[in-house]
């Protein structure tokens, strides 16, 4: 037998080979480029079997023999399947393909960007449906693994995962982000003379920031929002969980909290990676 399978696709270059690659380390049973038409009995075959539960991914993009849009949809609706795709900015995806000099597989002898457009547009249907997008736009091969691993544990894990992201404003909001604070309002240390060279990882920057008549009541009601919420996401079946607090420029007071939220997650038994997205800049 079976559990839900998983239909993976996306646009050439936004990462489907790595994502594959990570599912079969979590112990799936990895199909690429599988025909349409021979899923359906490919899916019977594994369900006869007398094994335990096999996790079955399939890969699938706009090279898959007998591929369309609709035919995807049809046969995840037959099998019940997921539906994972992975996306990425088109100037992201442009750059990549120069830099390793490969050929857009639908662009043969145009421009890469011919091939992107082209791509999105055989494409639209299956990302507006998808039950799970990741965009790698932003990410590293590690980064992409470790938000798969938030899915696709091989463990189910009493707590998800949390990353804590800092981040500035001025450099823009993280894609990632499930929950997105704005903490602008807080006292800013950027205007201390003495404090501006720091960071939130400095004693004295979290002295400073504590100062506000605001801060204490805005830590007790946001914890007090997560104590709600993470609970519930779980009981919903989601293992991972981004959560960005955002300054002017992401050194101050977006760091200091999420490293104060950190610890406390902890304690609360939660598997926790801090991200200080916006730190070396300015």
């Amino acid at each position: 037998m079976t559990v839900s399978p998983l239909i993976v696709t996306g646009f050439s270059g936004a990462g489907m080979t790595s994502v594959l690659k990570a599912l079969e380390d979590f112990h799936y049973e990895v199909f690429d480029n599988f025909p349409l038409a021979l899923v359906d009995s490919l899916l019977e075959q594994a369900g006869q079997n007398n094994r335990p539960p096999l996790k079955i991914a399939i890969g699938i993009d706009t090279r898959t023999w007998g591929f369309s849009g609709s035919a995807v949809l049809d046969v995840a609706q037959r099998a019940k399947a997921r539906l994972l795709f992975v996306t990425c900015d088109d100037a992201v995806l442009q750059k990549r393909f120069n830099e390793t000099r490969r050929r857009h597989p639908l662009a043969k002898d145009r421009p890469v960007t011919y091939g992107i457009q082209l791509e999105k547009k055989l494409l639209a249907e299956l990302q507006k449906h998808a039950d799970i997008l990741i965009d790698s736009t932003e990410f590293s091969i590690h980064d992409l693994r470790h938000v798969l691993e938030g899915h696709f544990r091989n463990k189910p894990q009493e707590n998800m995962t949390v990353t804590l992201m800092s981040f500035g404003f001025r450099y823009g909001v993280p894609r990632e982000a499930d929950l997105v604070m704005d903490v602008r309002f807080l006292k800013n240390p950027h205007w201390d003379e003495k404090l501006k060279p720091l960071t939130g990882l400095d004693p004295a920057v979290g002295e400073y920031i504590r100062q506000d008549p605001d801060y204490e009541r805005f830590m007790t009601t946001f914890k007090a929002l997560l104590e709600i919420l993470l609970p519930r996401y779980t009981q919903e079946g989601k293992n991972y969980l981004t959560v960005a607090l955002g300054c002017t420029g992401g050194r101050h007071r977006s760091v200091y909290l999420i490293d104060l939220l950190a610890g406390w997650l902890r304690e609360q038994k939660f598997q926790v990676f801090v991200e200080n997205r916006d730190l070396s800049e300015g």
